[in-house]
């Protein structure tokens, strides 16, 4: 029997006869054919071309960096594992009560829905305070919500609808709010990317508006043709490119994703049809429903929302496990990776942010995520998800908690383990890690090129590490900080007992400010970017502690 080979990877190995194009900021080279064309989609898992052929020497002055691939390591004896979320004790927090979230899309059954689906949850530094656009009503209305500390939630009166908090009065599906920093134009710094009803009546068709508070968007800038229900969009800042996730059902995969990458958005959108290519669907170790009965259904793609996070790109895949007639879809979120902004890294293939098949369960079915992604909160990661109670039972919004890049650890028992890194090169001068060893030691060696090690930065010189930090500085006895090693390639190795190590990154000054990209903002960060290091965690400590709204209690580290 012929092993099977993924129609892309004849696609990639064509594009590396090219000439090389784009360089990265972690040192990959796109080819000039970019994006890929693939054929056909597959059921075989997507190749990733940049963890065969990694770069020589990877720079790392961009952001925090995570191991939740190979593309860092060279050699290690620690043993790598997968976190998932779990959900914050007060979800949900927040609920249809009002009369306009009973809506429901005429010839729909009826569901009191407050639901982010797509949509977006920011923290605005300008406003201090965290905003939420949202679903209220099934497949009706999009609504406005704030609070000052993330947990506790209001439904402002605004203009548009006297007396509501409705933003747009119109049947919808699927909706992007992007907060853009980088926009010029103030009147554009908000960005929807949401469905309009058709005026023949039968379904929707997308449209770009723009908005200069968030509040009011006025007519949309375009209208395009039709794309799948459960589209979205998201900004690539590594790579300066909005991208549109087109869902589109392809047979015989049904939900699947198509791939369009611009630099605006509106002129996106009226390309889309022309411009989009071929990109993921489910694949054969995606999960199927846990029901005998059900689980001869294959997975479908059901949505795919990305966030940049300090050096990479995270995809959190919506994954359809088939339903029963008259019954919520089983959907699922699973958690990607990728460092080139197309090619996906899923080693991990249990819920993120699951389901809860209780009786009363807010997210008894139907868990969808935010287009924003996650909001950094000091040590812990803010994600934001919708759940669905049983059928004709509320749609609501909860809250699922990660540690601080704590998607994935190296760890290590009682016997010492090491993980070095492959060559990197860097321009700051403080090397820090999150690390979670209380009850065991972290410490850190340089090494040259050839695997030398670089006195004094020795095993024996560094400073212990017996903490639990998700910010970290590590030293050494005889040097004041890593300048003299600035812009060399070297290696780190690091030398681990009884604990968890999350990441790494060499930062410019003692502040521990990575750099890297924060997905939707926090306390304290001014900027998409970690330009303050130590006081984010100062801005977010009394709210992650539920100081302004107690009866919530303080969400877990």
């Amino acid at each position: 029997m012929r092993d099977f080979i993924h129609p892309l990877a004849v696609t990639l190995a064509i594009a590396t006869l090219a000439n090389a194009g784009e360089t990265l900021p972690n040192g990959i080279v796109l080819p000039d054919n970019w994006p890929p064309r693939i054929e056909a989609l597959s059921r075989e898992p997507m190749p990733v071309p940049y963890l065969d052929q990694k770069p020589d020497v990877v720079p790392i002055d961009l952001g925090r960096q995570l191991f939740v691939d190979d593309f860092l390591i060279e050699t290690t004896t620690l043993t790598r594992t997968h976190h998932s979320t779990r959900y914050h004790p007060a979800s949900p927090l927040l609920v249809p009560d009002k009369p306009w979230e009973e809506e429901f899309m005429k010839g729909k059954y009826r569901k009191a829905t407050s639901i982010v689906f797509g949509d977006g949850v920011w923290y605005d530094p300008a406003d201090k305070l965290f905003k939420m656009w949202y679903m209220g009503g099934f497949l009706k209305n999009t609504c406005y919500a704030i609070s000052k500390d993330g947990l506790c939630w209001e439904k402002p009166q605004l203009d548009i609808v006297p007396g509501t908090n409705l933003l747009l009065h119109q049947e919808r599906d699927s909706a992007t709010i992007y907060l853009d920093h980088y926009e010029k134009d103030p009147s554009r710094r908000f960005k929807m990317f949401t469905t309009v009803p058709r005026p023949e009546g039968d379904g929707f068709k997308p449209a770009i508006y723009y908005s200069a508070d968030g509040i009011h968007w006025g007519e949309p800038l375009i209208i395009g043709g039709g794309i799948g229900d459960r589209s979205t969009i998201f900004y690539n800042p590594f790579r300066n490119r909005w991208v549109y996730s087109i869902r589109s059902l392809i047979e015989p995969w049904g939900r699947s994703r198509k791939y369009m990458e611009c630099t605006d958005l509106v002129e996106g959108l009226r390309n889309i049809a022309e411009q989009s290519c071929l990109w993921l669907t489910a694949d054969r170790l995606d999960p199927r429903h846990p029901n005998p009965a059900l689980s001869d259904k294959e997975p479908q793609l059901y949505n795919l929302d990305v966030f940049p996070y300090e050096s990479l790109l995270v995809g959190l895949f919506s994954i359809w496990q088939s339903q029963q007639s008259g019954i919520e879809k089983r959907n699922e979120i699973l958690v990607g990776y990728t460092r080139d902004g197309f090619h996906w890294h899923r080693p991990y293939r249990r819920p993120f942010a699951g389901v809860n098949e209780v009786e009363g369960a807010w997210n008894w079915a139907n868990v969808q995520s935010c287009s924003s992604g996650c909001l950094v909160m000091g040590d812990t990661l803010y994600f934001y998800v919708s759940g669905r109670g049983r059928t004709g039972e509320p749609a609501s919004t909860g809250l699922a908690l990660l540690r601080r890049d704590g998607f994935v650890s190296m760890d290590a028992g009682v016997q010492e383990g090491t993980l070095t890194t492959r060559r990197v090169t860097f321009s700051g001068r403080h090397l820090f890690v999150n690390v979670d060893c209380p009850a065991g030691l972290l410490r850190a060696e340089v090494l040259d090129a050839d695997g030398a090690v670089i006195s004094p930065f020795t095993k024996e010189n560094c400073v212990p590490t017996i903490a639990d930090s998700t910010l970290h500085r590590i030293g050494w006895k005889g040097a004041e900080d890593l300048s003299a090693l600035a812009g060399k390639p070297v290696r780190f190795r690091f030398h681990l007992t009884h604990g968890r190590l999350y990441s790494f990154w060499v930062a410019p000054d003692v502040s521990g400010a990575s750099h890297g990209y924060v997905a939707a903002g926090g306390p304290g960060y001014t900027t998409p970017r970690d330009t303050v290091g130590q006081a984010a965690y100062k801005a977010a400590a009394p709210l992650v502690r539920g100081t302004l709204c107690p009866d919530v209690g303080a969400a877990p580290r």
